[in-house]
């Protein structure tokens, strides 16, 4: 695993604020949120494949929406009490990178909306 000073040299500010400190980026303002293209989103920190364009949905949160990981081995599912409520932490199963949250209001098939940080993807176009 890397160190804390390695990860701040090889990601931005803000990629490092969300994945190794469990930030957020601000509503509507991330790079995919709104994107149509088609490809596999990987980790920015470790390039593991988290979630395809074909789960993708707009939920109207302002970040990117997903109903299904690429595969559930990817991705950890940890409780986070930080806000005061009970939600539920996605993070990657590769690095431990925070990627955002997982909600119980998304469509069929699931019935899950897996709200994820632009910053933390990278859109691979040859899956």
């Amino acid at each position: 695993m890397k160190s804390d000073s390695e990860w701040r040299k090889l990601l931005t500010e803000e990629q490092y604020h969300i994945a190794r400190e469990k930030g957020t980026e601000l509503p509507f303002t991330g790079k995919y949120y709104n994107s149509k293209e088609k490809g596999i989103y990987k980790c920015v920190c470790c390039g593991s494949k988290l979630f395809s364009s074909e789960t993708k949905f707009d939920s109207g949160s302002g970040w990117p929406s997903y109903f299904a990981p690429v595969s559930k081995d990817n991705i950890k599912l940890l409780s986070d009490n930080s806000l005061g409520t009970e939600r539920v932490e996605v993070v990657c199963a590769g690095c431990n990178a925070h990627l955002g949250h997982v909600f119980k209001d998304g469509p069929k098939p699931s019935g899950l909306r897996y709200c994820i940080n632009s910053a933390v993807l990278n859109l691979s176009k040859d899956s």
